[in-house]
């Protein structure tokens, strides 16, 4: 099995369940991503992901390119 990593990013600019939408569907479309969990109520997201095909300023970049702040 591949080597995963978890990264939490804090997201600043949700403020609805489409936010949480948004955000969860430009994440799970970076290769390398298994799995995302994006908490409208704690302005985060959970990600694991294969280091071997993404890196956390891709997952930084997918956030900040749909319009949200990674801070």
């Amino acid at each position: 099995m591949a080597q995963t990593e978890t990264l939490q990013l804090d997201i600043h600019g949700m403020t609805c369940n489409g936010c949480v939408k948004n955000v969860t569907g430009v994440l799970q479309k970076v290769p390398g991503v298994t799995s995302v969990e994006v908490s409208l109520e704690q302005k985060r997201a959970r990600i694991v992901y294969s280091p071997a095909q993404a890196g956390p300023g891709q997952l930084k970049a997918a956030v900040e390119d749909a319009g949200f702040d990674v801070v």
